[in-house]
This record gives structure tokens, C-alpha cells and sequence, in this order.
């Protein structure tokens, strides 16, 4: 199989999504939003930017499977599966928060081999492949270089249904606040990895996510030379729905801090 081939031909699909999402939000409206769950909302741009990613996606791969945010036509196959978030960040789109994202990655078994994660309204593509380089608009990335915590810019995620281990997150929100230059709340979890893969931030952590907001971030910032880990420092971040991710150098460090309120 041939990655590289596949990965450019997923970062066409993901730009055209993001075409469609930025012309139908011309038109939306308050009444185009629908709550799935509590402060989880979604509208019929969400829902049609999957169906036209999934259209997409199912002639480059005839056997691969579905794993979607919004379940459209959601059938997991054995060996290859798409895991898709067609707009992440529905909350900051909705309001008009030009930070949101088409999210894209290609899993062949357990293992991430294609990752495509496109800023909507910027149009920036950070793309990576298995064996291959980690790219923002086609040039080179790597993640930051920084060793010292107190020079550190992170990124997090507020829990919004999830509040058992609230309290907990506090606390490493407020070591970090007082540890480091500071934290960055974006609003899509996708753009956080990826911003973390090109160095902008040193780290991001967050809990309560699912695959598709962080499956193709993860390996992007991999392949651009960082780690990524659960909270327990094991590989399960894609379906652990807990996520650490570092430049590497400080993984270990960062990991340490959150495991004394997350043990």
C-alpha cells in the first residue's frame, strides 16, 4: 500500500470539506443547531461534511470501514478503517471562532499510517504518512526543541460532560499555570496536535476525548518527532480517551505532574 500516494489524496478531500463547511456556513442559522449531549452541540454541516468525506474516501480503500463523529455510515471493517471528525471544533464554528478543523487518519490493524488534520477557515494542512515526514503546507515540521518547563507553552481541553475527575484536572491546571509561560484552550483537539507537531505548543493534555478528535493530531506530531501516551504513559491514547502529548524531550517530566492527580 502505498501511504504517501493515499495521504496526499486524503489532504484533497479534507480541503474540499472545509470548502463545503466555510460556503454552507453562509446560511447557518441558531435553529441549525441540534445538542447531542450536554455542551456537545452538532448541525447539518457537521453531518454533511462526513457523507461528502466518506464519499470521497470509499474509492481510494473498497474494503476500509468507518469509525465517524457523527455516525452517518459508521461500519468498522477488520483490517483497514478511516476515522474521521469532519468539522471538530462545532462549538467555535457556531459562534463564528475561526478555530476548527476537518480531521482525518487512516488506521490498517491498531496502527495509525495516515493522518491529515486541515484548519478550516485558514486552510492550513498538516499531513504525515507512515515512514514519512510530518508536513505543514507541505514543508518539513518538527515539534519544539524547548527542555525547561518554566519556558513551555501548553495546550488543553475543558471537560464538557465529564466532570467525575474535575477536580483532579484543576490541579494540574493550576501546577501548570504556575510552572510554565502558560496554557492555550483552542477549542479543537486536532488543531492542538497539530500545533504541537509544528512546535507552536511544547505539550497538550486533555481527558474524555474520542478517537476521531485525536487519532490523526497523534500521529502527526509522531512522525514529527514528539510522543504521545494515555496518562498512565502507555500507547492507548487514540481509544484510552485520555491524551499527553509532548516534543518528547519533556515527555516524561510533564507525565510525572499530571500522574500525582491522575494516578
Amino acid at each position: 500500500m502505498n501511504y504517501e500516494n493515499i495521504a496526499f489524496e486524503v489532504e484533497k478531500i479534507a480541503k474540499e470539506a472545509a470548502r463545503y463547511i466555510l460556503d454552507r456556513r453562509k446560511s447557518l442559522s441558531e435553529s441549525d443547531v441540534e445538542t447531542k449531549g450536554l455542551h456537545n452541540y452538532v448541525t447539518y454541516i457537521d453531518k454533511g461534511s462526513e457523507n461528502l468525506i466518506i464519499d470521497h474516501l470509499r474509492p481510494l480503500i473498497n474494503d476500509a470501514g468507518f469509525i465517524a463523529e457523527e455516525n452517518t455510515q459508521n461500519l468498522r471493517a477488520e483490517e483497514l478503517n478511516w476515522i474521521i471528525d469532519p468539522l471538530d471544533g462545532t462549538t467555535n464554528f457556531i459562534h463564528g471562532i475561526p478555530i476548527c478543523s476537518v480531521s482525518i487518519a487512516l488506521m490498517q490493524n491498531s496502527e495509525i499510517v495516515v493522518g491529515e488534520v486541515l484548519e478550516i477557515f485558514s486552510g492550513e494542512s498538516f499531513l504525515a504518512w507512515k515512514d514519512g515526514p510530518a508536513l505543514c503546507n507541505g514543508k518539513p515540521i518538527q515539534v519544539s526543541r524547548r527542555t525547561n518547563v518554566k519556558e513551555i507553552l501548553l495546550a488543553t481541553g475543558f471537560p464538557y460532560y465529564d466532570y467525575n475527575l474535575l477536580e483532579q484536572y484543576l490541579e494540574v491546571f493550576k501546577h501548570f499555570m504556575k510552572n510554565t509561560r502558560g496554557l492555550r484552550r483552542l477549542g479543537s483537539a486536532a488543531l492542538d496536535l497539530a500545533w504541537v507537531a509544528c512546535g507552536r505548543f511544547d505539550g497538550f493534555y486533555e481527558y474524555g476525548l474520542n478517537e476521531w478528535d485525536v487519532a490523526a493530531g497523534s500521529f502527526i506530531v509522531e512522525r514529527a518527532g514528539g510522543k504521545c501516551s494515555d496518562f498512565k504513559g502507555q500507547p492507548n491514547h487514540v481509544f484510552g480517551r485520555q491524551i499527553l502529548s509532548s516534543n518528547g524531550v519533556l515527555h516524561q517530566e510533564l507525565l510525572n505532574q499530571i500522574q500525582i492527580f491522575f494516578p
